[in-house]
């Protein structure tokens, strides 16, 4: 039963601390240092191995669930503010270890799903500080499309990519994926682990983009659910699926690799 206990602790005590830092940031730019420092420690504790087993042991009580639902909506909420402070700051100041992770698994994602400069990338769920994507079409030179529903992300995202010099690499959309209804050229697609409505997403896929287009899904679930939203792993018609583990075992996030087959290619 100490384990337990010890786990809704040190759960409790995260989402305190990282929603009080985010009040204080919002009023305080120097506390962002702060919250960028609490969200690091969130990336350590899911990378525990200890935390793991107590998740595995207590992960299914509904008081932990229940925790732990909260402490996503508060990472993920914090998360998103960092990014908007960072997105003007860029060059000035250190990503941190959550975003310059980020950084190194699309590299490791692009190399093995061989994205090259004639390749057309769709990122839903970019962000204000669209790391992935930005990473991406410097490294290989593939067109970027950076999706988002946040106006104010894709807004400051557009300034990060003319900072950068990026600019003619990317493009930008704001609003939800079913708004846009042909994207028959995309050979690559990205849904962040931060993006809710996976399964949505992946359904509105399944009639847009052509056979044969790659779809990476970030999401976590388990202990990795306490900062990424967790995919129900099913079978899904119309798609050919492959569940990865990135080289880095200590990785925040699992990724499910969908390739869309020829059962509904075609269908419009």
């Amino acid at each position: 039963m100490k384990t337990k206990y010890e786990l809704l602790c040190a759960l409790q005590v995260l989402e305190f601390e990282i929603s009080i830092l985010a009040d204080y940031s919002r009023e305080c730019d120097e506390c962002y240092e702060l919250l960028r420092g609490k969200l690091d420690d969130l990336c350590g504790f899911i990378k525990s191995e200890e935390n793991d087993r107590r998740w595995k042991e207590w992960g299914s009580l509904h008081e932990i669930q229940e925790l732990s639902e909260k402490l996503r909506e508060t990472s993920v909420s914090a998360l998103c503010d960092m990014e908007k402070y960072q997105s003007v700051r860029v060059g000035q100041q250190s990503l941190g270890n959550y975003l310059s992770a980020l950084s190194e698994s699309v590299r490791e994602e692009y190399r093995r799903l061989h994205v090259h400069e004639h390749s057309k990338v769709l990122f839903i769920g970019s962000g204000a500080l669209p790391t992935s994507a930005l990473t991406m079409a410097q490294d290989t030179g593939a067109d970027v499309i950076c999706l988002d529903f946040d106006q104010e992300a894709i807004t400051l995202s557009k300034k990060v990519a003319c900072i950068t010099g990026l600019e003619s690499r990317l493009t930008f959309l704001h609003g939800e994926i079913h708004q846009y209804p042909d994207l028959n050229d995309v050979t690559h697609v990205f849904v962040a682990s931060l993006v809710r409505n996976k399964m949505e997403v992946i359904e509105d896929l399944k009639n847009k983009v052509k056979e044969g287009a790659k779809v990476v899904v970030r999401f976590g679930n388990g202990l990795k659910s306490v900062f990424n939203y967790p995919l129900e792993e099913r079978y899904m018609e119309g798609w050919s699926q492959t569940r990865h583990q990135a080289q880095h075992t200590d990785s925040i996030y699992d990724t499910l690799l969908l390739i869309r087959t020829n059962e509904y290619a075609g269908r419009r």
